[in-house]
């Protein structure tokens, strides 16, 4: 639930009616898409939510998503800011790195920003991520078939003790707030975890952000499972699907833009590929659940305005099951990369970036939030507000 602003919160939005934000939303969602290092926006996000006194109490995420959902889940409301920032820099405490104020004054320009995050994500490549994937040696190729070491290029033992260092798992289970997603190796099939139906552990965070061919499945139950982007990178649909259903107010934080130019280069070519492989859609998605919401409240209205004869029917109980009168407000943050930021953007995890990306989701955050509207029930008759400050907002 919402909780009451600081008084730097204050300073810097407008007043919120908590109270009555509580009684409009019950569900105050979190949705946080999979990419890499881009995930610190997702952080700077969560950061300018807590300073205006919003509190989700639902997170899903998917990869870098269920990662950052996993710290904020599992840890108390006033320790999340501060996990987030020792995960963020410590996978961002690279060995080759220059002094920040020198990583500054080189990055000057796109040109330069380009040579310096191509520098970086080739060196990560090589090197790998303190605290979170190493390479393997030897190399897959040389390990015999059937080995876990011969089906990825990294190991991620780092990750599961950085993990563990960062997450209190026994919260996370008894609260009953998060819920990440991967997908079944074996039968291809998309799963969500939740406290409701698996007792999570770090198995669980890992197996979301398990992207192959870099990083190894990890075996839950006797399944291994892979990064839940290979199939759905936005959990805009899980609101929709979980039950009983709430009204709710979602904040989607997206790393991919589903929207962008025509690419001019090889080079913007792959960048444009990520972009809309990983962007799941999400415009499409959320139009397509503005018209299943739309016939769920006109089944929810025209049900009691049957005869009773027809409403014992086992058509009209079927009919019951799906419908839906609740609202549902989805604010889209997404991530708007800088004109340097090419198709290696996802793993350039250098301390200059991370910054930068941290600092955007926060200012997206805090500029969307002093728009009144975002708060308010929807009118359409579809029960679904959407609003994209890129495209809805009056700064």
């Amino acid at each position: 639930m919402a909780k009451r602003p600081s008084a730097k919160a204050a300073r810097d939005y407008p007043a919120i009616d908590h109270d009555a934000l509580n009684k409009r939303f019950s569900r105050i969602a979190l949705l946080l898409q999979g990419g890499g290092a881009l995930g610190a926006y997702q952080a700077g996000v969560y950061e300018a939510l807590a300073d205006a006194g919003i509190a989700p109490n639902c997170v899903t995420g998917v990869s870098i998503g269920a990662i950052n959902g996993a710290i904020i889940a599992g840890n108390p409301p006033q320790d999340r800011i501060a996990r987030l920032r020792q995960f963020w820099e410590g996978v961002t405490a690279l060995p080759w790195a220059m002094p920040m104020e020198w990583e500054q004054a080189f990055a000057q320009g796109d040109a330069l920003r380009t040579m310096f995050s191509q520098y970086n994500s080739t060196l990560t490549a090589a090197a790998g991520v303190p605290g979170f994937f190493k390479p393997r040696v030897p190399p897959p190729w040389l390990e015999p078939p059937g080995k876990l070491e011969a089906t990825s290029y990294y190991d991620t033992t780092p990750l599961r003790s950085t993990l563990e260092g960062l997450i209190d798992f026994d919260r996370i289970n008894a609260e009953d707030e998060l819920s990440i997603g991967a997908v079944n190796v074996r039968s291809g099939n998309f799963v969500y975890f939740t406290p409701a139906t698996h007792r999570i552990t770090v198995d669980h965070v890992m197996a979301s952000g398990a992207l192959p061919p870099g990083f190894p499945a990890v075996e839950i139950d006797g399944e291994h499972y892979w990064d839940g982007g290979l199939v759905s990178n936005t959990p805009l649909q899980f609101i929709f699907d979980t039950d009983p259903q709430e009204s709710t107010l979602a904040f989607q934080v997206d790393l991919w833009s589903a929207r962008g130019r025509f690419p001019r280069t090889m080079r913007e070519v792959a960048t444009r590929q990520k972009e809309i492989q990983y962007s799941s859609r999400t415009r499409a998605g959320v139009t397509w659940l503005k018209q299943m919401h739309t016939l769920q409240r006109a089944i929810d209205e025209l049900l009691p305005l049957l005869p009773p004869e027809l409403r014992q029917s086992a058509a009209a109980q079927a009919l019951d099951e799906v419908g839906d009168p609740h609202v549902y407000n989805i604010v889209e943050l997404i991530y708007r990369p800088r004109n340097y930021e090419g198709d290696n953007k996802d793993f350039e995890f250098s301390r200059l970036t991370m910054e930068e990306h941290w600092k955007a989701g926060m200012n997206d955050t805090r500029r969307t939030l002093r728009h009144p509207e975002i708060f308010q029930h929807p009118d359409g008759g579809d029960g679904i507000l959407t609003f994209d400050i890129t495209s809805d907002g009056r700064d």
